[in-house]
């Protein structure tokens, strides 16, 4: 009954750090861009990788955490690092030079149905219901009439670009089912799962530092307010704080309710083509944004249901 009732208490920071996660993720493909004008693909996400991590790392400082004893854990989080951030944030990033921002943010939409087939035919850890399926399918029909595919045109990409994305949101939808799996059942603080996913990450970049900071990959850096701007946004914020928000959603809501964030994604980069690029609003895209706004609904009807137990291994 107690871990009940703190789990019903938790369930508005849980929707409020869903909806933070959505916004920053959303305009971190229109910070992406900004860095691109300064850094090489490779140095962009290698900033975003070490300045995530000493975000987080200054948290569990903070807050006193400490880190997990058991060896099969930190093997556990070099893959969920390499699938979480070292391989999507490369991927996006190179394919950014080749694709509008506006296109690879709706193709990071396509993680949830990545990650729904991972949690339910490889992993084990859930069955969608039908509420939960609907809510996928309506999702992807919000997202198609965002994309509006009878004036596609306006969102070029090259082929290996969009290829990229699609890895990319596939490579999240395995990293959301193998930490379900492998660590939201253990009794380690949402702090630490941040920290120990982006800290692995981080340091597999400065192994990587050569590569891509100095090698073949690397460019000549231009800094400007808007290349340090972007970069600090997606680091700090974008790859830092908001994965510690994504850790306790996901311990509350299950892999395929938090990868649903992704739906918000286009809706924010939409919104930030109007405010931000001068771009057009036309009726597909308010027309697309309810619809997507209504498919995570469906997909969160477990909000109106008892919880799952394991909501208390979630950071208070």
């Amino acid at each position: 009954m107690v871990i009940q009732t703190a789990a019903r208490a938790r369930q508005p920071l849980i929707v409020i750090q869903f909806i933070a996660m959505g916004l920053v993720w959303g305009a971190s493909f229109l910070f992406m861009k900004g860095a691109l004008t300064g850094l090489s693909f490779g140095q962009l996400a290698w900033s975003r990788e070490i300045l995530g991590g000493l975000t987080l790392g200054t948290v569990m400082l903070i807050m006193r955490q400490r880190l997990p004893k058991e060896r099969v854990v930190w093997l556990h989080f070099v893959v969920i690092a390499l699938a979480n951030a070292v391989v999507p944030h490369l991927l996006f990033a190179w394919a950014e030079q080749y694709v509008s921002s506006s296109l690879g943010s709706i193709y990071n939409s396509l993680t949830p149905i990545a990650t729904a087939l991972m949690a339910t035919l490889v992993f084990h850890v859930e069955r969608l219901t039908r509420s939960q399926v609907a809510g996928v399918a309506v999702g992807v029909v919000g997202v198609l009439v965002i994309i509006g595919p009878w004036q596609y045109s306006a969102l070029t990409g090259s082929l290996e670009g969009q290829i990229a994305c699609i890895l990319a949101a596939t490579s999240y939808g395995f990293a959301i089912g193998y930490m379900r799996k492998f660590i939201s059942h253990r009794p380690i603080p949402g702090t630490t799962v941040a920290f120990m996913n982006v800290g692995m990450s981080g340091t597999i970049m400065l192994l990587l530092t050569p590569i891509l900071v100095f090698g073949p990959l690397a460019h000549p850096v231009h800094l400007s307010i808007w290349v340090v701007g972007s970069i600090l946004l997606l680091g700090c914020l974008g790859t830092g704080v908001c994965y510690y928000w994504s850790v306790n959603v996901l311990r509350a809501w299950g892999p395929t309710g938090q990868s649903t964030v992704t739906y918000v994604i286009p809706v924010v980069g939409v919104l930030l083509g109007v405010l931000v690029l001068g771009d057009k609003l036309t009726w597909n895209e308010p027309v697309g944004a309810l619809l997507v706004l209504f498919g995570i609904v469906l997909t969160q009807g477990r909000l109106f249901r008892r919880q799952p137990t394991d909501v208390s291994a979630a950071e208070g």
